[in-house]
């Protein structure tokens, strides 16, 4: 009995529970995604920005932190991690212009994770604010986000990162990943599901973040990780939808590539620290890491099925010309032109359309004007050749684990 149709069947399941999942949590809180609470108390904010060679991007950083609509910022913490080029000058420029800069100059290159804890120690704000050096907040973020806050146990809150450079066919099928990402994460949040709270803006709680003691310098996804930390703690996360950061995007297929596998590496890096909470401990153990490492490998699982479909149909083409050419036989037919659908193919092709309609679905709430051509053509090049490529970054991502090879860059 061939074991292949049940590894399919229950990819196709697996896939098929998440996509009904998501539409269901969407279904039930519609009215409520762009619904955020009022705050009733003025928080103090420090924000910390970690700088690595980002000239080109960090004044911009800093014009929009301080366009922020909010009057509690206390500081602004800029660390320069040893930048080899004039990030730190500009830096400097920017403290002269605003005197709530404070700038810390690492000696030694400690990471973006080490970055941040040497900023943490000495951040005064009630809340912490992270901002990567080339992103940008919208004006209203603060007001939109730290509502959230007066509920006693949130320990950090998100909103969706939407691409600033949108120009190039790359850029733009980027575009449309970080708008599904976005509302993914924010049906997650119905379900006390947030597994990642990102690095373009991000708010913790000064309490829940010492409390953790930072960010984890030895991972390469620092913000996965303290979710997952604030998570085994008991601390709630949450996303407002209402409001959003733009950030810098990859513009080259290498440097895209490199981005991704440092997330995937970071990602198996906390299923390996986290692993004995698997089935354990509430919602970490019990719905995201299952979530998280099903995503993660379920592409793998997919490619694996292709390529064994086109390798075994290669080989008996193969020894069938091989045999017809000794016997003489025709070694195509009539009868060989006729394509026989299985239960298989349509499930594949349901997949695809279900999955087809979701992104649709997302792109409309969202705003987006679909029926733009640029829109029509994209989106089919995202929903097959970029997705296809997510399983061989996690293939060289799981070699570079394997091999101790945690490398940034």
């Amino acid at each position: 009995m061939e074991i292949l149709p049940y590894v399919y069947l229950t990819y196709m399941f697996i896939s098929l529970y998440m996509l009904s999942l998501f539409l269901l949590i969407y279904i039930q809180n519609r009215k409520s995604l762009f619904v955020y609470p009022k705050s009733k108390k003025e928080y103090s904010i420090s924000f910390i920005v970690p700088a690595y060679n980002e000239e080109k991007t960090i004044r911009d950083t800093i014009k929009h932190i301080f366009g922020i609509n909010y009057k509690d910022i206390l500081e602004v913490i800029i660390v320069n991690d040893r930048s080899s080029d004039n990030t730190l000058e500009i830096a400097k420029q920017l403290a002269k212009k605003y005197s709530k800069i404070k700038i810390l100059d690492n000696k030694e290159n400690l990471g973006k994770a080490g970055s941040l804890n040497k900023a943490l120690n000495i951040a005064k704000g009630e809340l912490i604010a992270v901002v990567d050096a080339d992103s940008y907040p919208e004006k209203e973020s603060l007001n939109k986000m730290i509502g959230f806050f007066d509920n006693l146990n949130v320990g950090a809150v998100t909103c969706p990162i939407i691409v600033r450079n949108k120009n190039k066919f790359f850029e733009k099928l980027q575009y449309i990943e970080y708008k599904v990402i976005a509302l993914s994460r924010k049906l997650l949040d119905y379900v006390d599901a947030i597994y990642v709270t990102p690095g373009p803006l991000a708010l913790y709680r000064r309490k829940a973040l010492t409390g953790i003691k930072g960010f984890d310098a030895k991972n390469l996804t620092e913000d996965i990780e303290a979710t997952w930390h604030l998570i085994h703690d008991g601390w709630e996360r949450r996303m407002c939808l209402s409001t959003k950061v733009t950030t810098t995007v990859p513009t080259k297929f290498r440097s895209w590539f490199v981005q991704r596998r440092r997330w995937n590496i970071g990602g198996l890096q906390c299923i390996s620290k986290y692993r004995y909470s698997l089935g354990k401990k509430g919602m970490l153990g019990w719905f995201i890491m299952p979530f998280f490492i099903l995503n993660t490998f379920l592409g793998l699982v997919g490619l694996s099925i292709f390529f064994y479909l086109l390798i075994s149909r290669i080989i008996s083409n193969f020894l069938l010309t091989k045999y017809s050419i000794l016997v003489g036989t025709p070694i195509l037919s009539l009868n060989d032109l006729y394509i026989t659908p299985s239960i298989l193919n349509y499930l594949g092709v349901i997949l695809f359309i279900l999955g087809l309609i979701f992104t649709l679905l997302i792109l409309f709430i969202l705003n987006e004007k679909i029926l733009k051509k640029e829109n029509i053509l994209n989106i089919p090049f995202y929903m097959t050749i970029y997705l296809i490529s997510y399983p061989f970054i996690m293939i060289n991502a799981i070699w570079y684990f394997i091999n101790g090879k945690m490398v940034w860059r």
